[in-house]
């Protein structure tokens, strides 16, 4: 791997060095709607590309999703409307341009994913049948199955990848981003998990590298996300030094089936098509509590929503509310709403003739991976689209149904991207080839004519046909190479220090921690006492890793508690493997979620403060923007405006060089932890 190294940070995950590699044009990593539409878009520009995916190609967070997509495709519904809808439920934080981008692009997006396969329900008349849903004014929310969305869409995204015979990598786990020596993209590091064609760590090695790895909701107890979403794509940008921003604000579903008070992972999700259908919410007494508190009454935003549950579990002592669909009947649940109805029956609820008892749960992160409107992040070479990237378009808040459509548009810009960045590469090196070329006729054509004016000359004629190096770089594109063993680095020493991991077993007490500081009421009692109980985590994780007799510059000051502590009673240090991979990932982004989440001193969307209950626009209407530096140190900054601003290295402000945060007018309560360095724009 001369020339390869890893990111500028200095940070990876400690793993073994990759034993094979493959090469391409771009990597994507993920197999939902983002990941897929980039990749077939790519590949058809002719563009090598390889798909990497943490379980099977059709197991993503796509295949999750119920309710449907939204764009303006009925009658009477505009881009503009649809766009004012999702501004007022990103609570002044939506980046404008983001949003227009995502409305106005949208419907033709819709309508390019059904000329792909997907097959959506239709009237009577076949126009696409829509639905409203939480936050929208109109109608036009598409689905498909009834409440099988995402798994119609994954369907035929599936089939047309593998009609179009694209490289993919199943049951791998990506592990790091790899770096040129100019510091661009070079590739990704993964681990495929015992199936398919390889074993073991390797390396995909490409210029251009996709995050699409959807969301991290498995850093709470209790979340609608998959097993797998453990944050792996964000915690893979941070360490390879790019931002991150708005991770504060995780939507919670306000209506998620209860299974009881020690349920966790992943818990059945109920629609929020079933409220746009007429569902009721009401508690125990059957008292609906929505009328009143907001024009929309159950389909208003889903954070005033969550708010609104959670206000009236705790006015009635209880642990859930009740979504009431008896006046459904039983034929409409069973044509509009099977895959719910089946999930309700399967743990002993009849929808039909009896309330279902839901409560809120984690399911969405409305922040992620910062990227402009190309897809882009501060790391040359690296993009994000879907759940991972925060493009600016959710703000503190997302609406409903808009989580498929911006994968499918801000896919389809970052393809748009990667080709013609490809196709500028390529013209300049078919100009470097044709003065290559010019040069060595020239060369002939000055040996032709000094020996036709009788000049002896010595050694050989160079011929243009026999122009060596410059010859051999007339494939278009870089083709996806045979499996080869990974060349050792030229010098191993100069490979960053692996970070500590995490114990597996400790990946349950990360999500209690964050369930009950960082869940859907925070404090600042709640937000410190978790960033304290993340620390311990990391500081354990950091002493067990220490060899014998040295201490890791970020190990806890030798006063902390335990940092005396003789070698027989420092913790074991965590094997490399899946398990402890995923959880040093957790481990990561929830520190990262805290700290953002401690700043911001206001409640906004669904960040909700119980000791800040009012939004201050004068003080926060503005962007939390967060890195890691080579120290394992979190950087913070707030941006000067709600404007999502630039993500180019080269605009991005110097960190460095900034300045700290100027004080609110309000009194400041919460300092920020001791590994939290603070900063803004310059």
């Amino acid at each position: 791997m001369t020339g390869i190294r890893h990111h500028a940070t200095g940070i990876r995950l400690t793993a073994p060095a990759p034993g094979w590699s493959i090469d391409a044009d771009v990597v994507v990593v993920g197999s939902g709607v983002a990941g897929l539409t980039a990749a077939l878009r790519c590949a058809a520009a002719g563009l090598a590309t390889v798909v990497v995916t943490k379980a099977r190609l059709d197991d993503g967070s796509t295949r999750w999703a119920q309710g449907g997509i939204a764009a303006a495709l009925g009658e009477g519904d505009t881009p503009e409307q649809h766009l004012d809808d999702t501004l007022v439920a990103g609570a002044g934080l939506c980046d404008e341009d983001a949003v227009r981008t995502l409305v106005t692009e949208g419907p033709d997006a819709v309508r390019r994913l059904i000329g792909a396969g997907a097959r959506f329900d239709t009237t009577d008349g076949g126009e696409i049948a829509l639905t409203r849903e939480g936050g929208h004014h109109r109608s036009r929310i598409a689905h498909a199955g009834g409440d099988a969305t995402g798994a119609e869409i994954s369907r035929a995204l599936v089939a047309a990848v593998r009609e179009a015979a694209l490289r993919t990598i199943e049951n791998a786990l990506v592990l790091d981003l790899l770096t040129d020596a100019d510091g661009r993209t070079a590739g990704v590091t993964l681990h495929v998990m015992g199936e398919g064609r390889h074993d073991g760590v390797g390396a995909v090695r490409a210029p251009a590298v996709v995050l699409a790895t959807g969301g991290m909701g498995q850093v709470f107890s209790a979340t609608t996300n998959p097993a797998v979403s453990t944050g792996d794509g964000v915690a893979l940008a941070l360490r390879a030094g790019a931002e991150v921003s708005d991770l504060e604000f995780v939507q919670f579903h306000p209506t998620v089936l209860y299974l009881g008070a020690d349920s966790e992972g992943q818990q059945p999700l109920v629609s929020e098509a079933v409220r746009g259908e007429g569902a009721h919410l009401v508690d125990a007494s059957g008292a609906r509590f929505m009328v009143g508190q907001h024009e929309l009454a159950e389909l208003a935003p889903r954070d005033i929503v969550a708010k609104a549950i959670t206000r009236r579990m705790e006015l009635h002592g209880t642990e859930h509310m009740y979504l009431d669909a008896r006046h459904f009947g039983a034929d409409m649940w069973e044509r509009r709403f099977p895959t719910i109805l089946a999930a309700c029956r399967a743990h002993g609820i009849d929808p039909v003739t009896e309330p279902i008892p839901v409560a809120p749960a984690a399911h969405y992160a409305s922040g992620g991976v910062r990227t402009d409107l190309r897809g882009r992040t501060t790391v040359p070479g690296l993009y994000a689209c879907g759940e991972v990237a925060c493009t600016g378009v959710h703000g503190a808040n997302r609406l409903a149904s808009n989580s498929l459509l911006e994968g499918l548009v801000f896919a389809e810009r970052i393809a748009t991207d990667i080709v013609e960045r490809a196709n500028d590469a390529e013209h300049v090196r078919d100009a470097e080839r044709a003065n290559d070329t010019a040069q060595t006729q020239g060369v002939a054509q000055t040996n032709d004519t000094a020996q036709t004016n009788g000049v002896a000359q010595t050694g050989s004629t160079a011929r243009a046909d026999d122009a060596g190096p410059a010859a051999e770089g007339t494939a278009p594109r870089t083709p996806v190479a045979a499996d080869r063993p990974l060349a050792a680095a030229a010098d191993p020493a100069a490979l960053p220090a692996p970070s500590p991991l995490l114990d597996p077993e400790q990946r349950g007490t990360v999500q209690r921690i964050m369930t009950r500081g960082a869940g859907v009421l925070r404090s600042a009692e709640s937000l410190a006492a978790a960033a304290d109980a993340l620390e311990a985590l990391h500081d354990g994780a950091v002493r067990a890793a220490a060899p014998d007799g040295a201490r890791d510059a970020d190990a806890p000051d030798a006063d902390a508690p335990g940092a005396d502590a003789p070698d027989a009673d420092r913790p074991k240090p965590a094997e490399p493997g899946v398990e402890a991979w995923e959880a040093t990932n957790l481990l990561l982004v929830s520190r990262v979620l805290v700290a953002a989440a401690r700043r911001r001193e206001e409640t906004r969307g669904c960040h909700w403060r119980e000791d800040r209950p009012e939004r201050d626009d004068e003080n926060w209407r503005r962007h939390l923007v967060v890195r890691l530096t080579s120290e394992r140190r979190l950087v913070l900054r707030r941006t000067e405006t709600a404007a999502f601003g630039p993500v180019s290295p080269a605009q991005a402000p110097d960190c460095a060089a900034a300045s700290p945060i100027p004080p609110t007018t309000t009194p400041t309560t919460d300092p920020p932890p001791a590994d939290v360095t603070e900063e803004s724009q310059p």
